[in-house]
């Protein structure tokens, strides 16, 4: 079994917390959905056990796996979703952490299997275009990785929503991921909201890149 460095350690605490932000902006139910973050400098990561209440959740519970989703520390089962998690940090170098979620507005467009649209500054900025759907992928292997990955190769979208699932964000850490998560569903929200009133009016393409380059590379501290 891996040692805990404190480098894991410290993960576990960050990982353990974030799960916090998922129940704050209503993006799961029961124990379903997850955080992982991967360890700096190691073939490692860190992920939610499966099936535990999110009261529940301590530092010390949530397990470490390797990059081919194998348990290498900790007392409980890796969650559901550990092979789609592992498969996306084998062939995302540039990805620490992934976030998965069945919030409802965004699983709604994924049950409808429409990408959402960018319609709004707010999705130029974060997602620098639509949120692409992902293709139907069981549980159970590394196909809902393979989607993840595939579809987010030709888009600058940190979050994808899998056919008839849910979504699955990545980001440059794990704090990132969940951002891109709540974001998601924030902005399905609201682009569902405006048709329901009406046809949303898409941003022309030469502003959604404007408007995702000032967000990425000046705005903020």
């Amino acid at each position: 079994m891996t040692i805990l460095t404190d480098a894991i350690r410290e993960l576990q605490r960050t990982v353990c917390d974030l799960h916090a932000e998922l129940t704050r902006y209503n993006l799961v139910t029961w124990t379903s959905g997850n955080v992982s973050g991967r360890v700096p400098g190691e073939d490692l990561f860190v992920i939610k056990p499966s099936g535990v209440s999110y009261d529940d959740l301590t530092a010390e519970s949530i397990v470490v796996c390797d990059l081919d989703g194998k348990l290498v520390a900790g007392d409980l089962s890796p969650s559901s979703d550990t092979d789609a998690h592992a498969y996306v940090y084998r062939h995302r170098a540039d990805v620490g952490g992934v976030v998965h979620t069945h919030s409802t507005y965004a699983t709604a467009w994924a049950a409808r299997d429409e990408p959402i649209p960018c319609v709004l500054t707010a999705m130029a900025d974060e997602f620098g275009g639509e949120i692409p759907v992902g293709p139907f992928a069981l549980i159970g292997d590394d196909s809902i990785g393979r989607g993840i990955v595939e579809t987010l190769a030709g888009h600058r979208s940190p979050a994808v929503i899998m056919k008839n699932h849910g979504v699955f964000s990545i980001g440059k850490d794990a704090r990132a991921a969940v951002k891109a998560a709540v974001m998601c569903e924030d902005v399905a929200r609201t682009v569902h909201i405006a048709r329901q009133l009406g046809e949303p009016k898409p941003i022309p393409a030469d502003d959604i890149d404007r408007l995702y380059d000032r967000y990425q590379n000046a705005y903020g501290q």
